[in-house]
């Protein structure tokens, strides 16, 4: 009896499926792969990853529940990419500080390509990456610090500190989001002074909404919503650029007007393009992940009140050595201020604000038995490194001291809230000083208490989901 061709193509149909999902979970590798899930495929582990999870200063949950199941080397597949997760800070390390361009490049999954630009410092590499880059250390580095930038930020973080004491309560993330987004936006674009900017901060709620969200881009969704925000964002700055090309004088003293006179340079490696997509990130940067450290550094010290002393003691010392205690917070004093720093980095080490950064391998990796095939991701996992109970004892607890005399001049094996090798933050030393500012001018000439929220959760980027809302109040009152 003849069979059905349709069950000939039903049979074909599903052998095949059978068979290609079994290569999803099975991929090819001249080597041994680490142990893990693929999940389903294309989808992966990617809902897992991406459900919110109530949290303390651990390892995010998705990754603590598989460094325990599987060991510190794992694979796993995110938003249709082939991932292998590193939970061990010797891999993490030789990985960070490599050459780039050898074995490993600095990577990112195809959403968050979209997200941040195909031009974005993100994915640039080689020597258009160095130029950008030493353009961002020209006017965000220490000298420009020291000598425009930080009296800018004194200025800021007093206005609002005053402006937030006259109000029944404020939304401590938020608040110091706006005060951010200002003072950066003002050094980057002339905030201020340009009408179109009216609805630039807006239009970074949209993206931030969707930023951490599953990566569909379907209307109706965060992810969706995420892009559009860029999209609104990008036209603002190229409509910025464009009325600022017009103008032949540069007179704001920000940084378009260094890139428009880059862009005049012969033979430079800017294009209109780069500029726009730096723009983008560099704002996004500077207050978005600024802001939820020092949102992260006040809960940390309003739940120790013994550090929160100590804190406020070194602060209050430094105002009684001035001649004039009136007198503004200088450089110098910045620069002593040891036990705020070291309050500053703890705060780093437990806040981790993302799980991990990303690299991709160019040719087939041994690390530790295993093999990492060519054209595979590496999340190295940040927070696995912070959290090392072989390097920190009380590994989750909040101690200050354990920074007593260590100097941190850049990424190390042991911290890397900044990163590590060619791929260090460039606004490090900016982020320190606006953070170090506000803790002094808070903690000497104000006082705070919690009104409602400071729970913590992981979506999967640290988020305080119901805000922090604090009184804020002048201590002589």
């Amino acid at each position: 009896m003849p069979v059905p061709i349709s069950l000939c193509i039903g049979t074909l149909i599903f052998i095949y499926i059978t068979h290609w999902v079994y290569r999803w979970r099975n991929p090819k590798c001249s080597g041994k792969l680490p142990p893990g899930s693929m999940g389903f495929p294309l989808y992966g582990e990617t809902h897992r990853f991406f459900t919110p999870t109530p949290t303390t200063c651990d390892l995010p949950p998705f990754i603590k529940e598989r460094k325990e199941r599987y060991g510190p080397v794992f694979k796993t597949s995110l938003v249709g990419q082939f991932l292998i997760v590193s939970t061990d800070p010797e891999v993490n390390h030789t990985i960070m500080t490599q050459q780039e361009g050898q074995s490993f490049e600095f990577w990112y999954p195809d959403s968050c390509r979209k997200i941040f630009g195909e031009q974005s410092l993100l994915v640039l590499h080689g020597h258009v990456h160095k130029y950008v880059r030493s353009m961002v250390v020209h006017h965000f580095g220490p000298n420009s610090l020291k000598q425009k930038l930080f009296p800018y930020i004194l200025e800021g973080v007093q206005r609002n500190l005053s402006s937030w004491a006259s109000q029944d309560s404020i939304e401590l993330n938020e608040a110091l989001k706006n005060m951010i987004f200002a003072l950066t936006a003002k050094k980057l674009i002339g905030y201020d002074q340009i009408k179109p900017t009216e609805n630039l901060r807006k239009c970074f709620d949209a993206f931030m909404e969707g930023l951490i969200s599953f990566p569909l881009d379907v209307p109706g969704t965060a992810y969706h919503r995420c892009l559009q925000g860029r999209k609104q964002v990008m036209k603002i700055l190229k409509d910025m650029l464009q009325e600022r090309q017009k103008t032949p004088k540069r007179c704001q003293d920000d940084f378009f007007d260094y890139v428009l006179d880059e862009l005049k340079t012969e033979g430079t490696a800017l294009t209109k393009e780069i500029a726009l997509d730096l723009m983008f990130l560099l704002l996004f940067a500077s207050f978005e992940t600024t802001s939820i450290e020092t949102t992260f550094a006040i809960k940390l010290l309003t739940d120790n009140p013994a550090v929160l002393k100590e804190l406020t003691e070194e602060n209050e010392a430094i105002i009684r050595s001035r001649r004039n205690v009136d007198a503004q917070l200088t450089w110098e004093e910045y620069k002593s201020m040891k036990f705020t720093i070291q309050v500053i980095n703890e705060s780093l080490r437990l806040a981790n604000i993302v799980p991990g950064v990303f690299r991709k391998a160019l040719k087939d990796i041994q690390i530790k038995g295993y093999t990492i095939p060519a054209g595979w991701g590496v999340m190295i996992c940040i927070p696995s490194v912070h959290t090392n109970p072989a390097k920190y004892k009380d590994h989750l607890k909040f101690n200050p001291h354990r920074w007593d005399g260590v100097e941190l001049n850049g990424g190390t094996k042991d911290f890397m809230a900044f990163g590590a090798g060619q791929r260090f933050c460039v606004g490090s030393d900016f982020a320190r000083v606006q953070m170090a500012v506000f803790l002094h001018h808070l903690v000497t000439k104000y006082r705070w208490k919690v009104i409602k929220g400071g729970d913590i959760a992981r979506v999967p980027a640290l988020t305080f989901p119901n805000g922090i809302h604090v009184k804020i109040s002048e201590k002589n009152t």
